[in-house]
Formats: structure tokens, sequence, C-alpha cells
């Protein structure tokens, strides 16, 4: 039998256990675990990697704490625009979106797209229209409001500076440093099949419809059942002009690098020569997962078929 992998994502960043309660970690953890246990459970019943890294993003989508769906932060008309990416690396089959409001799971829309249109990519308010013929799940702002996010923006919406989930000296008060609000989810299913998606809620106080490098296949998001599924989390203009994800199966299939090799290739050295901060979780067609990082912390987790069963925040 095939060794089949999740791994997740929630954001990575300035992220130091000083800064965090104990029941905010305990929180985190949970949400995380939930997330893997979700995801993990589709591939141990013999599901598609498609339909694991669904399962696995959905959850974190619908946890208040992380800057997707429901979580996600308020731009500076007050309000959530979301972007959301998924790949099948068995086929290259991709969906994305940007700058949606209302979609309760962003990822699923994505979906939509990738398996029931034409398209790749969808923006606005066509994205919705698509949204609401597929019988996509919607729900009223109310539902997206949250009163740490609403804190976040209260501090910067007379400004005009933007931060990336919980970042700058503008929200320093709320929590230190900064945070990629992004969450994410790579899977390899019982065939060899991998998939990639990942969903953020791009950052406070945005204007001008800022979109960052989540829905853009190659820069946030990328499968290819030759090489790996990636999901990105960093500050995404790097992100974008590095085309980090798509870099990493570039390496892996011209320089012949494993994914380990690869990942840390481009996250340690190549995005941080940009000055691009922040990380990325990615799997093979074996099953080998890895998930580095170049800045303080990322919220990440692991499950394997060989008992992997890991879910961590910081560095140490």
């Amino acid at each position: 039998m095939k060794k089949f992998t999740l791994a997740i994502h929630g954001g990575a960043g300035t992220i130091l256990q000083t800064d965090m309660t104990p029941q905010l970690e305990a929180s985190y953890q949970k949400g995380l675990q939930l997330a893997l246990d979700k995801g993990f459970e589709v591939l141990e019943l013999g599901g598609s990697a498609v339909e694991a890294v669904n399962a696995a993003v959905i959850i974190l989508e619908d946890d208040i704490l992380f800057n997707a769906g429901r979580g996600s932060v308020f731009t500076k008309k007050g309000q959530q625009e979301m972007d959301a990416a998924i790949m099948d690396g068995s086929n290259l089959a991709a969906g994305a979106i940007a700058g949606v409001r209302n979609i309760r799971n962003p990822v699923q829309l994505a979906t939509e797209i990738m398996l029931h249109s034409d398209h790749v990519f969808l923006a606005g308010a066509d994205a919705i229209d698509f949204a609401l013929r597929q019988g996509i799940k919607m729900e009223a702002d109310d539902y997206f409001f949250s009163q740490f996010r609403y804190d976040q923006w209260k501090q910067m919406r007379d400004t005009d500076n933007s931060a990336l989930d919980h970042g700058n000296q503008a929200v320093e008060s709320l929590m230190k440093g900064k945070k990629f609000g992004t969450v994410g989810a790579v899977a390899c299913d019982r065939q060899g099949n991998v998939a990639a998606a990942t969903s953020t809620g791009g950052m406070t106080n945005k204007k001008f419809g800022r979109i960052g490098d989540t829905p853009i296949i190659g820069s946030g998001n990328y499968a290819n059942n030759k090489t790996c599924a990636i999901s990105c989390t960093g500050h995404g203009e790097i992100f974008i002009k590095a085309v980090a994800a798509y870099d990493v199966s570039a390496i892996m299939e011209y320089k012949g690098l494993n994914l380990q090799e690869a990942m840390d290739l481009v996250v340690n050295r190549k995005l941080v020569e940009m000055g691009g901060e922040g990380g990325m979780i990615g799997v093979d067609a074996l099953g080998n997962h890895s998930m580095p990082f170049n800045s303080a912390g990322m919220y990440r987790g692991a499950r394997s078929s060989d008992g992997t069963n890991q879910v961590l925040i910081y560095r140490n």
C-alpha cells in the first residue's frame, strides 16, 4: 500500500510563544488537529487528494481564528473579500476565485470552477453569480464578523496602511509582529495523486481590490503528480514575483532535487534573497511531506499513514 499523507497550514509570520496565551495556543492546536483529522479521514476511506484538501480547508475556513472564510479580515470598506485556489495534480485541473464576498467556503467555489466550468479563474460579482448557479452556500455579513478582526481594522481604517492579518505597529497591541493569514492543505492519496488548496481573507484594510498570491496558480498554489503539491503562506507580492509554488515543482523536475531540498531552496534562499517572509507546505507522490518557513513561526500540521501526526506552531 502506498503511503498517503495530508499536511495543512494556518498562516506564518512572527508567531511567538511569549505573545500567546495558553488558551489561545490550545485553540489554535485544536483547530489545526480537527482540520488534519477531517482531511486524513477522507484519505483513510480511499477518497481522493482533492477531496481531502477540500475537507481540511473547509474546517479552517469555518474556524474564526484563521484569516479565511468566517475569520476573514476587514478591507478598507469594512467588508470581507476572499480568495482561494485548488489544483489537482493528476490532470493539472485548477480552479480559483478572487475578491468574492459572502461565500461561506471559498475553497468549495474554487472547486466548482475547476470541476464544472470551462475556466480556471473567476473574480468578483460574476464569480458570485456562478456560485449561486452551482448552489454554493452563502452567508450574511454578520457571519463573517469577529470582534478581534474588527478591532484590528478599527485601528487602521483611518490610515492608508494595510496589514497582513496581524501586522505592523498599527495592530501591535493586539498581537506583536506579523502574521501572514492564509490557510491551506496538500495531500497525497492512496493512488499517488496529489492536490493542493489555499484560501485567504487577504490583508486588513486593503485597498484597490488587492489580490495576493493565494488564488494565483503557480504562485500560492500548485500541484503536479510528476513533482509535488504546494500551498504557500507569506508576503503575497513577493511570492507572486517568485512564482514560488511552481518554482518548487520546476526545481524538482529540472534539477532532480527531492521535495525537501527544493522547498528549502525556495523558502530559505530564493525568497529570502527577494525579501520574502513566510513558508509553505508540500507533499510528493510518494507521500513525503515538508513544511519549511523562514519566519518565526507557522501554524502547521501533518498526518500520514506511517503513523505521523503532528501539530506545530513555533520554530522549535
